[in-house]
């Protein structure tokens, strides 16, 4: 089952006005009686924000001069929710929320300044895969359970789980993938070292009401702190106790070109 995401932090400065600012991240210099706390209420950043920029530092200890690395920030308009600001910073719903757990997501004030996580790029699949992947010719093909014809890169051998739109098997979060989307049939949560976010992939072998019978194309757009390796989640409709009964399944996924 999936559970929360890990993610970094940035920070940002405030911007006031008719349209909305993301300021790019700039040193402070320490001035005589600052303080980590000062600093950051100064920058209306949250509690500790500038600590985890900067590990090495003594909070107890700051030297007159240092150099403090700041987060990134983003000040909200009037009206925007955190779908439109997701948009517009390219970073997904579920890591806006993660890096302010203390805004409420479902009704942002105008003025509110938004801590945003440290973009990362998504790691590419491992060249070396173990040995329940396989390489596939360019040429290679399967055939759905409805006749098409679908042309993949390589195979994999994977153990299968399931996971609801339950907010406890979601980070806290009710129904929607890492990129804020509302998850649906075809949603499957995989680890990204393995099978890239984005791939649609096809995947047989599984038996679960609330499935496709025989077979469906689904596409990684979730990722949990338990999958890990060959093994994905795949989203079904209904109660946590539902879901639950799919198990582990054995399955065999096609990665599409």
């Amino acid at each position: 089952m999936k559970k929360s995401i890990l993610t970094g932090l940035l920070t940002l400065t405030a911007c006031m006005g008719t349209a909305a600012s993301a300021s790019a991240a700039e040193a402070y210099t320490v001035k005589e009686n600052d303080t980590l706390w000062k600093v950051e209420k100064n920058h209306k950043l949250p509690f500790a924000a500038v600590q985890k920029m900067n590990p090495a530092i003594d909070p107890k200890n700051l030297h007159i001069g240092t150099k403090l690395r700041m987060p990134e920030t983003y000040t909200v308009v009037e009206g925007e929710s955190l779908q439109d600001i997701s948009k517009k910073v390219n970073i997904p719903v579920k890591e806006l929320q993660s890096t302010n757990p203390n805004v409420n997501s479902s009704n942002i004030q105008g003025g509110t300044v938004l801590v945003l996580p440290q973009k990362t790029k998504v790691a590419k699949p491992k060249t070396k895969m173990d040995n329940t992947s396989t390489k596939a010719p360019s040429t290679s093909v399967v055939k759905t359970v409805d006749g098409k014809k679908l042309t993949y890169k390589r195979t994999l051998s994977s153990r299968a789980t399931a996971y609801s739109a339950a907010p406890e098997e979601n980070g806290g979060y009710t129904g929607i993938d890492y990129y804020g989307n509302e998850l649906k049939v075809g949603t499957i949560a995989v680890d990204p070292d393995v099978i890239p976010l984005g791939s649609k992939v096809y995947i047989t072998g599984y038996s679960f009401p609330g499935l496709p019978e025989g077979g469906m194309v689904a596409q990684a757009t979730d990722i949990g702190g338990a999958i890990k390796n060959n093994r994905i989640d795949i989203f079904v409709p209904g109660s946590p106790a539902h879901v639950n009964k799919f198990g582990v399944q054995n399955v065999k996924i096609y990665v599409l070109k």
